[in-house]
């Protein structure tokens, strides 16, 4: 069973089984016609229907479709997603963190970031020289800066606050 969300506010409950279709617990008939990749042709309910699929990702379970030229942003959670949900587990990909560190001792070259930007995961924040390396340090997930405690020229040890995040 799929729980579709429609344009953030319209909720169906969808099953599929072999060749049917429930949505709400109501099995749908409908003949649907591939056109081309994206495009299909609907005959549902002595009713057409011209659709198309404008995005599609499959990770996110998010779509967007063009239904006879009006658009719709569908989200899709299974029962997967919805014990996840139950558990308080749900957000385990979308990475908190606080501050950021020195990874190793060295001179700051180049700071490329101010407080208060907004960064986001793999952003550049600053270059940091060691041993006659320069190694540009990325933004390890999306965040907001806070406090910036070095600029060009300071000398830094490992594990060294460097950056903290809202």
């Amino acid at each position: 069973m799929l729980q579709i969300k429609v344009n953030g506010g319209f909720d169906f409950d969808v099953v599929a089984k072999s060749n049917t279709l429930s949505v709400n617990g109501e099995i749908l008939n409908a003949d649907i016609l591939k056109l081309n990749t994206n495009s299909y042709h609907v005959l549902m309910q002595n009713r057409s229907y011209q659709a198309e699929v404008v995005e599609f990702n499959s990770a996110d379970k998010t779509a967007t479709i063009k239904v006879n030229g009006n658009t719709y942003q569908i989200k899709a959670k299974d029962q997967f997603d919805a014990l996840l949900e139950q558990m308080g587990l749900n957000d385990l990909n979308s990475s908190k963190i606080s501050d950021l560190k020195a990874p190793m001792p060295g001179l700051v070259l180049k700071v490329f970031v101010a407080e208060g930007d907004e960064v986001k995961k793999g952003d550049n924040l600053f270059v940091l020289e060691a041993m006659k390396m320069e190694n540009i340090i990325k933004a390890p997930a999306d965040a907001v800066i806070k406090t910036i405690k070095i600029k060009p020229a300071d000398k830094v040890e490992k594990g060294q606050l460097l950056i903290l995040f809202k």
